[in-house]
This record gives C-alpha cells, sequence and structure tokens, in this order.
C-alpha cells in the first residue's frame, strides 16, 4: 500500500545546538555486504535504519545470513564466507536503494544460483544497462527488461574473469559492482575511472583483508581474497543527511550548529570545498578516523553566501548533494554555475528539472541546462506548493529552502525521506527549522 506524505515548512529561527545525524548510508550498505560475505561474526554499529539499508540486510537474510540487531543502528552479523550464501526462494526486493541493487548485481553475479533483483516503481525506472554491460564484459549474465531496467534476473554458475575495464562514467556505485564480481573472477580485475569517485568499497575490502591496489589510476583486486571479520565496524554519520544542515545553518541568519562524527571521506566532501568558495563559515574539528574512515565534528555559522562557477571535476565528490546546494545558490548573492552533471537527471529523479522547477515556482532565478543549471542568487522566495517527486533529497533541500521564503512551502511527495533520513523532522525541528507533516493518507 503506497502512502502519500506532504510537509509544510516555514521560516524559522536561526540553527542552534549540536546534532547527530543518521549514519552513512553508503557505508551501511556495504558493512551489511562484506560483513555478510566474511568469515566470523562483525558488529556493525551505526547502522542506517533507513529503509534502503533495511532492505538490503533483509535481502542476505534471504540468502541465508544470520543477522542479530540488538538495539537501534547495530546489526551483528554472522558472515558465511564468499561462497555459503544459499539460493533465495523469491525476488530480492532493493526497495529504493539503487546502491543495494547495483551492488548485488556484482555480488550475484558470481554466485552459483539464479537471483532476481526487483525494486519499487522509481528505482524500477532507474538505469541498469550501465552495470549490466560491464558486467557482462566479465562474464556475468544477467537480463533487464526492454528498457534497460529492473527487474534484473541474474544467471548464476557463470565463470567470472577479470581483466582492464574503463568506465565510461564515474560512478563509485558502478565500480564497486565491479570489484564485488571480481571476488569470485579468475584473474586480477582491474577499474579505470574517468575521475576519482568515493573509495568507501577499497578501505573496506582492505578492512576485510583483500588485497585491493591504487596504481596509476587504476584500481586493482587481487584474486583468490578471503575476507575475513575485522570484529567491528563504525559507520560515521552521513555527510550527505549534514548537508541539509550545513546549507541551512550558512543560509539563515543568526546560526551556529555543531554537527558531530561526521564522516569527510575525500572523495565525498566536494560540498563542503563548493560552500566555503562560496564564502561558508565552516570549521572542520576533531578530525580523526572510526572504522577506517576520517571522521571529524562540523562547525557551521551563518555567512553571507556569493556565487561561483562549480568545478565540474568535483561533481562526482558532491553528486548526492546537488539539490542542498540549489538551494545555497538560490540565497547567495551573484551567478552559480553548474555544469557536468548531467548523472543528476537519472537518480532517484531528474533532481536538475527537479528542483529548478521547484525553485522557480518559489521566485527563484534559474535556468536549467542540460548538465547542470544557472543560478541567479538573490531573489527573495514567496511560498507555494512544490513537488519533490518522490526524491528523498530534493524533499529535504526544499524545507532547507522553506525557512527563509516570506510565506509556508507545502512540500508534496516526502515519503522516501525515511530512505535516508528517518527523524528528519524531530531533528530539524529541534535544530530550529519550522516543518510539521501536513498529511497522511492510503
Amino acid at each position: 500500500m503506497s502512502v502519500t506524505l506532504d510537509w509544510i515548512a516555514s521560516a524559522g529561527g536561526p540553527l542552534r545546538g549540536t546534532i547527530t545525524v543518521p549514519g552513512d548510508k553508503s557505508v551501511s550498505h556495504r558493512a551489511v555486504m562484506f560483513a555478510a560475505l566474511a568469515d566470523g561474526r562483525t558488529d556493525i554499529h551505526g547502522f542506517l535504519e533507513g529503509e534502503d539499508t533495511r532492505a538490503t540486510a533483509a535481502i542476505f537474510t534471504q540468502l541465508g545470513v544470520r543477522i542479530e540487531a540488538p538495539s537501534p543502528s547495530r546489526r551483528i552479523m554472522h558472515g558465511v564466507g564468499l561462497h555459503g550464501l544459499r539460493a533465495p526462494g523469491a525476488p530480492l526486493d532493493c526497495g529504493n536503494a539503487g546502491t543495494g541493487m547495483r551492488l548485488l548485481a556484482g555480488l550475484l553475479a558470481g554466485q552459483a544460483f539464479d537471483s532476481v533483483l526487483v525494486g519499487d516503481a522509481s528505482l524500477s525506472k532507474r538505469p541498469m544497462r550501465r552495470v549490466v554491460e560491464p558486467l557482462a564484459a566479465m562474464g556475468a549474465r544477467i537480463v533487464t527488461s526492454a528498457a534497460g531496467t529492473a527487474p534484473l534476473h541474474i544467471q548464476g554458475g557463470q565463470r567470472l574473469h577479470g581483466g582492464d575495464l574503463v568506465l565510461p562514467v564515474a560512478s563509485a556505485q558502478l565500480k564497486s559492482a565491479l570489484l564485488l564480481a571480481g571476488l569470485y573472477a579468475s584473474g586480477v580485475t582491474r577499474v579505470r575511472e574517468p575521475h576519482p569517485t568515493r573509495d568507501y568499497t577499497e578501505r573496506m575490502l582492505k578492512a576485510f583483508g583483500a588485497d585491493v591496489r591504487e596504481v596509476d589510476g587504476w584500481i586493482s583486486l587481487q584474486p583468490g581474497a578471503v575476507l575475513r571479520s575485522p570484529g567491528r565496524i563504525d559507520v560515521p554519520a552521513d555527510f550527505s543527511s549534514a548537508a541539509f544542515f550545513m546549507v541551512a545553518a550558512s543560509i539563515v541568519p543568526g546560526s551556529d550548529v555543531l554537527i558531530e562524527d561526521v564522516g569527510i571521506n575525500p572523495r565525498r566532501t566536494g560540498l563542503l570545498d563548493t560552500l566555503r568558495d562560496m564564502g561558508a563559515d565552516i570549521t572542520v574539528e576533531r578530525r580523526r578516523e572510526s572504522g577506517g574512515e576520517p571522521v571529524a565534528d562540523l562547525r557551521v555559522r551563518h555567512a553571507a553566501l556569493h556565487g561561483i562557477d562549480v568545478p565540474p571535476a568535483r561533481v562526482p565528490d558532491m553528486i548526492d548533494e546537488f539539490p542542498a546546494l540549489f538551494v545555497a545558490a538560490a540565497f547567495a548573492r551573484g551567478t552559480t554555475r553548474i555544469t557536468g552533471a548531467e548523472e543528476l537527471r537519472v537518480k532517484e529523479s531528474d533532481r536538475i528539472a527537479v528542483m529548478a522547477k521547484a525553485l522557480k515556482s518559489l521566485g527563484a532565478d534559474i535556468a536549467e541546462r542540460g548538465d547542470g543549471a544557472v543560478i541567479q542568487g538573490g531573489a527573495p522566495l514567496h511560498g507555494g506548493v512544490v513537488d519533490s517527486a518522490g526524491d528523498h533529497r530534493c524533499a529535504m533541500s526544499m524545507v532547507v529552502a522553506a525557512q527563509r521564503a516570506q510565506a509556508p512551502v507545502t512540500i508534496a511527495d516526502c515519503a522516501n525521506v525515511a530512505t535516508s533520513f528517518p527523524g528528519f523532522v524531530e531533528l530539524a525541528s529541534g535544530a530550529g527549522m519550522s516543518i510539521r507533516p501536513l498529511a497522511s493518507s492510503p
């Protein structure tokens, strides 16, 4: 049964205090996957209790992995080893998780049994040939719909082989799928990207004992890996979730907020660099390492932002944060130009179109481009009704925009926020934003 959920948000007070956002979604997905394939017991702390990550955990239960949840945000995984998964008795439902589906495609391509990956209506529209075709070059047999989308029918029992794989797009999901398939391949698997993307998979493979090397732009996985549990994994707070509070505190006068324990993987923090280039007052405090990932607290104070040309080379390092950046740009002095971001059109929604339409309807000056947008900041935003298109990041970004609007903003179709940020309304309200659910009906 589908559920509709709308929010109403309006100008609140300054953001103040100390907050902790939920665990990193990308790390949570990978922690469950690698712990399931490892020998031994892995205790995962900081697991994101979102619908996407829960869907991934449920899939591994279907595949025969015992998982305990002794408390919220904690999972104890009893690994079965690389070859210990069991054939599922039904299709494996990824829900709205594109990360889950694409990574699982690589993992399941190396199994001895057949499997089928399905997803919700949104995920079933997202392109999957970009991962299926390079996996096929490794010997996998995966059938998509005629449109190149899910369901993915994966034929087991294939002999996978490594080789040199040059990716057409910079995508951490695609890279990770190939490295997961490489765990089951003969020969060395070498992957090259047009631009380096987040390296969560490489870091975690190393933590589990795999031989992963990075030389001259090539990421190589040596054959014959045996994954062994490191015992415990601490998932850092999700930078993408922190992004909404970083932008809100930057644009709302009087704000001063501390966001604790945020993962600051250098392949993930493009928005931090971009906001600083725009004049944001953000300091990085208590730098440290947790579970192999760099972590820090982020202190964000209100500042007068100005427009910039976002470097195209930075796009892969902030691909999930562009909806929030659109909002920052709308309140910045001068022009912000975004180019090289065509990947935004094939996320949970066409994020360029959704954000441009929503902000423009409230009075922002935005010219949509094929690979980005030109945003002339400073136009006052009035109230109105906007559609998030079921995209969690667009919905939360419009809440941030409403904090500086002249009248309330109704944001339609927000139910999918639960996929990545359970408790967003409560945390945002506690920090000083004005937001409440408007309606919920079957």
